[in-house]
């Protein structure tokens, strides 16, 4: 039995899944509550988040028919972010035979070479190599084995404050979970959403939450780059209630759609919407400018999460990133799994089917590879 929890800021949600030979884990019951004591995913009153993990826990564990007792952790909201270095290493065997000793070298080089500002504070949580060079020569795929004098890496390194790390374990500890392992929200989100030629081509995939967006990139299969905003569509709520002047709870029913007895313009609310929207796109366009991939990403941006049914988010989307765009969906169609907002917690449950128990931090190219090639034989 393997168990996913996504904390989010909006809806705790867990998904509990038996392992399968055959392909993708077979979910046997899932769970959800109200989040609560979470600002822009940060924990800011830890028995509030373990209360409300109680109640999801309680639902999933009589949807499955099991106890819960271990789970894999998403890790979110602003404090989520990464930084790209570069380490090299000489080959130290006497025929030149690249080793894995020489890779790890290269991986703890590149470690050591990422600038103090931007791990202060900071844990690690995944090392992702996006390309190696054998003597100066891009090397495309697996560099074990080959031959050469110096082995050079560029690892992306995803990182998380460690005080709200720290927070998140501690709050599923509290309600008798033990934490097996982390992965980064959007990269669990990944395995369920998007498929290897979106992956291969260049894609941005975009998880609207309720206070945060979270991005992550990819290029050639492997993520390139990672990043977390502080605005979510919470924030298109807040908008909608100021414009119209209309409470809360209104707003809320009219960004999904729904019917209330204050008249308002549809054209104003169209404006007050788009206007919101507008400025989530332009931080990501600004972020895909920062790592030279602006309008360069064939597969366009695939939208997920909570917010990304907003309005006329794809068209949006297209205008403003000059992208192709898409609302997600998963790829393994499941009855218990509604929309892609259990993308998270059904990806936590792919990455612990992995059979990775060495820590995410120091195997995840290996666990990466691994799934890739798990899903890939029933995916597109």
């Amino acid at each position: 039995m393997i168990v996913g929890i996504d904390i989010g800021t909006y809806q705790i949600k867990i998904v509990v899944a038996n392992k399968s030979a055959k392909g993708l884990p077979h979910v046997i019951g899932t769970g959800y509550a109200e989040s609560k004591g979470l600002r822009h995913g940060y924990i800011v009153n830890t028995a509030d988040v373990t209360r409300a993990l109680l109640q999801a826990k309680r639902q999933a564990e009589k949807t499955a028919g099991v106890s819960i007792k271990k789970a894999y952790l998403s890790v979110g909201g602003v404090g989520l972010g990464s930084v790209i270095s570069s380490g090299s290493t000489v080959i130290s065997r006497a025929d030149s035979e690249i080793t894995e000793e020489d890779i790890e070298k290269a991986q703890e080089e590149a470690e050591k070479n990422i600038p103090e500002d931007q791990v202060l504070n900071r844990k690690i949580v995944h090392t992702i190599p996006i390309k190696y060079k054998v003597d100066n020569k891009v090397v495309l795929g697996r560099v074990s084995d080959m031959k050469g004098s110096r082995l050079e890496s560029e690892i992306l390194f995803v990182t998380s404050l460690e005080n709200h790390l720290d927070d998140l374990i501690e709050a599923v500890e509290d309600a008798d979970i033990e934490v097996v392992d982390v992965m980064a929200s959007p990269l669990a989100a990944s395995f369920v959403t998007l498929t290897k030629t979106q992956k291969v081509a260049g894609c941005v995939l975009a998880n609207i939450g309720a206070e945060t967006v979270s991005i992550v990139v990819f290029e050639n299969d492997v993520p390139i780059s990672l990043e977390t905003f502080p605005v979510g569509s919470t924030d298109i709520t807040n908008d909608i209630a100021l414009g119209l002047k209309i409470p809360l709870e209104e707003a809320e029913q009219v960004k999904r759609g729904g019917m209330i007895t204050t008249s308002y313009s549809e054209k104003k609310l169209e404006d007050i919407v788009s206007a919101r929207i507008s400025d989530i796109l332009d931080l990501i366009d600004a972020h895909l400018k920062k790592i030279g991939r602006s309008g360069l990403l064939p597969a366009g941006i695939i939208l997920t999460g909570g917010g990304s049914g907003t309005g006329n988010i794809t068209d949006l989307a297209r205008n403003s990133l000059k992208l192709p765009s898409r609302i997600s969906n998963l790829l393994e169609k499941n009855e218990r799994l509604q929309d892609s907002t259990w993308a998270v917690s059904y990806g936590l449950c792919i990455f612990g089917s992995s059979d990775n128990r060495a820590g995410s931090s120091a195997s995840f190219s290996r666990m990466f590879r691994k799934i890739k090639n798990t899903i890939s034989q029933f995916l597109p």
